[in-house]
């Protein structure tokens, strides 16, 4: 179960920082779609690395 907490947060990382780079592009080409796709890949991002945060925790208080 490491490896998917692991990955987890490592895929979370990934959306967020595509987010990131959507919501810059966006913003330079006065794209406002482009630019709030970029953020709620950066909410879901965010979310996943949460959620793999949360299960580690548990993972680590032997529940």
């Amino acid at each position: 179960m490491k490896g998917g907490i692991v990955m987890g947060k490592a895929k979370g990382k990934a959306k967020q920082a595509k987010g990131k780079l959507q919501e810059t592009v966006g913003g330079a080409m006065d794209d406002k779609e482009m630019k709030a796709e970029g953020r709620g890949e950066q909410v879901k991002g965010k979310a996943e690395e949460t959620a793999a945060k949360a299960a580690e925790r548990v993972k680590k208080s032997g529940r």
